[in-house]
């Protein structure tokens, strides 16, 4: 199995995404058979600054539990708007 086949069951979620030249937490947005659309977080501000549409081949690794990751899903859930 590649990993790009795994990622896909991760599409829309918040993770650790590493590549070649670089790493970040935010959403993996679109899962394409030849790049990756990832909208990076910046973890102080809690809003995304930037996506980054990576080759596929260059992703190294991809985190999608931990405690940093609960702790950014939960400072950014603190700072939606309530209804």
């Amino acid at each position: 199995m590649k990993l790009i086949h795994k990622l896909k069951q991760f599409e829309k979620q918040i993770v650790y995404l590493r590549w070649v030249t670089g790493g970040a937490y935010g959403k993996l947005q679109y899962i394409g058979e030849d790049f990756v659309e990832f909208q990076v977080l910046d973890t102080d501000e809690m809003e995304y600054v930037e996506t980054v549409l990576i080759n596929s081949q260059l992703i190294l690794e991809m985190i999608a539990g931990s405690t940093d990751i609960a702790r950014i899903v939960a400072e950014y859930s603190r700072k939606l708007p309530s209804f």
